[in-house]
C-alpha cells in the first residue's frame, strides 16, 4: 500500500521577502485604482459632465 508523502519537518520561508509579494500586489493594485480616478476626474473637468457622460456611455457601448 501507498504512503502518502510528508515530510517530518514542515519548510518554511524565513527569507526576507517572504510575505511581501501580497502587500506589493495590494499596493500595485491601490495604486492603479488611484489613477483610474484621477483620469476620471481629470477628463470630468476637462469636458465636462455631458461630454464626460457621452463619451463613456459610447465606450462601454464599443465594449459591449
Amino acid at each position: 500500500m501507498a504512503q502518502p508523502l510528508q515530510s517530518a519537518h514542515p519548510v518554511s520561508d524565513n527569507s526576507p521577502t517572504a510575505g511581501r509579494t501580497p502587500s506589493v500586489l495590494l499596493f500595485a493594485g491601490a495604486g492603479l485604482g488611484g489613477l483610474a480616478v484621477l483620469a476620471t476626474l481629470a477628463l470630468w473637468f476637462h469636458y465636462g459632465t455631458q461630454v464626460f457622460f457621452e463619451t463613456m456611455r459610447a465606450g462601454l457601448s464599443a465594449c459591449f
